[in-house]
This record gives structure tokens, C-alpha cells and sequence, in this order.
């Protein structure tokens, strides 16, 4: 499987929160699978975290990439085809950066990790155990 970790799945995978159900953490820890962050949701981070609504134990420049490589997580750029992707989708959510992790999957056809239902109005494929 490709998987796009939302922010929230992502931040939760590292603190091991319970939200996360355990077949997501099995598919993130598994070698079969392709797990991405996008570079929206280090923005995402960076945004909250200066706004100081996300405390982190180190700035997130330093502990997200090391995180990444700790537990083998690629990173996604944005790109162009995706962003233009975002004219294609519908005003179902209104949160800019789920609107365009949901770009992102389509177009690389990845199935992204969340638990926000919302998306599911989308045409995107999801995984949430």
C-alpha cells in the first residue's frame, strides 16, 4: 500500500496515541508499505506549532525530519498537477491543508490515512483500519 499519513495520524503514530487504531500503526511499521508525510502537513505543523497550539519537544524544523527517518516515513513535495487537482474538488471541507492532502493522494494514488469523515465525501481512497 501507498500511504499519505494525515497530520493528525502522523503526530499521533509518534506519541502513540490511542486514537491511532492498531492496524494503522501495523501498516505504517510494515515493509510492504510505502508510508508518506506531505510537505503540507510539515506546513501544517510549522503554522500551528508558531501559533503555539502544537507544543513539540523540539522545533518542528529538527524534530520532524528526524522523526521521519526514525520510523522510515518518506516525504511528499507539493506539486503542480495537485494543486491544480484542488479546482477539481468539490467545497465539501473547508481546511485548506486536508483539501490538499486530498489532492495529493489522488493524484498519486495513495490512500490517505485519516480519521476526519468529512473526506470521505471526497473521491479519495482512505485507510483507517
Amino acid at each position: 500500500m501507498k500511504l499519505l499519513l494525515d497530520t493528525s495520524a502522523f503526530l499521533w503514530y509518534l506519541n502513540g496515541d490511542s486514537k491511532l487504531p492498531k492496524s494503522v500503526v501495523s501498516a505504517v511499521r510494515s515493509p510492504d508499505n510505502d508510508v508518506w508525510l506531505s510537505a503540507v502537513s510539515l506546513w501544517e505543523i510549522v503554522v500551528k506549532h508558531a501559533l503555539g497550539k502544537l507544543p513539540l519537544p523540539e522545533s518542528p524544523s529538527s524534530y520532524i525530519p528526524t522523526q521521519r527517518k526514525l520510523h522510515a516515513i518518506d516525504t511528499l513535495p507539493l506539486e503542480e498537477p495537485a494543486i491544480v487537482h484542488l479546482a477539481k474538488l468539490p467545497e465539501h471541507h473547508r481546511d485548506p491543508f486536508d483539501r490538499m492532502l486530498i489532492c495529493q493522494a489522488i493524484e498519486h494514488e495513495m490512500l490517505l490515512t485519516t480519521s476526519d469523515v468529512r473526506i470521505l465525501e471526497y473521491p479519495v481512497k482512505t485507510f483507517w483500519g
